[in-house]
């Protein structure tokens, strides 16, 4: 083997003491800013005051984020105020109390705060749809009052309430998404589950409709991750706990 030329040497030499000798200046990394959001779930049980938080990553174009803390809401639900709309707000000030002090003051005007009220608010919209109307306003009120960026409170339907629900579980799941080795965002490559939930009064069942097949008037169109996902809820009335407990009585009795 031939020795390297003795002036590539010396060269090479000189080089590395020059780079050893210069002052060297570590770079900066900026740090991802972390954001938060606030979510009130006014369900039929209770509500409680989610906060999730998040950064610049993104999977195709969608933040991940993650729930970081919760607050259960103390008193009756939602709906049950509806004889007297004025007393909810104070019932929600607690917990917008905590929250104030769970995230950085310096971005509590840039923290968007919404609230969905599902199956006890829209029966009684079904019902009553007066007291309900007086029910949201009245928590608007409340809500506008806070120091967060306060986007709106409205009833969700029940397509709404179930597609959320459907990618809650695959979020979970990481159906979506999933980390490599590297901890870099990848597909997941595995297929979506499907969600069956079972309320006081009725069951649901939510899947994704494949490719190729007709999406039903109620069905949902999400766009999440890069992907387009139609899904679709299938109803089953009286087939919800307080139904199946009612059956189970009956036939005890007899």
């Amino acid at each position: 083997r031939e020795l390297l030329p003795p002036w590539l040497v010396i060269v090479a030499g000189l080089t590395g003491i020059v780079l050893l000798c210069i002052s060297t200046k570590d770079v900066p990394i900026t740090p991802l800013r972390t954001k938060y959001g606030i979510v009130l779930d006014a369900g039929p049980s209770l509500t409680i005051l989610l906060i999730y938080q998040w950064t610049t990553i993104e999977a195709n174009k969608t933040r991940v984020i993650r729930e970081c803390s919760s607050c259960p809401i103390q008193g009756l639900r939602v709906s049950n105020y509806s004889g007297s709309p004025q007393k909810v707000g104070k019932t929600l000030e607690p917990c917008l109390n905590w929250a104030q002090k769970e995230i950085p003051a310096e971005q509590h005007s840039q923290t968007p705060l919404y609230l969905g009220a599902t199956a006890s608010v829209r029966q009684l919209n079904l019902t009553h749809p007066t007291l309900s109307d007086g029910l949201l306003a009245a928590l608007t009120v409340a809500l506008k009052s806070s120091p967060f960026d306060f986007q709106g409170a409205r009833i969700l339907s029940s397509p709404e309430e179930e597609a959320f629900n459907w990618v809650a579980v695959n979020y979970v799941l990481e159906n979506f998404f999933k980390y490599d080795w590297r901890g870099q965002l990848v597909p997941s490559g595995k297929g979506m589950a499907g969600v069956l939930s079972v309320g006081g009064t009725s069951a649901q069942l939510t899947s994704k409709v494949e490719e190729g097949n007709q999406v039903p008037k109620e069905g949902v169109r999400l766009q999440l991750y890069g992907q387009t996902h139609n899904v679709y809820t299938h109803h089953c009335p009286c087939h919800g706990t307080d139904q199946l407990r009612s059956r189970l009585l009956s036939m005890l009795i007899q």
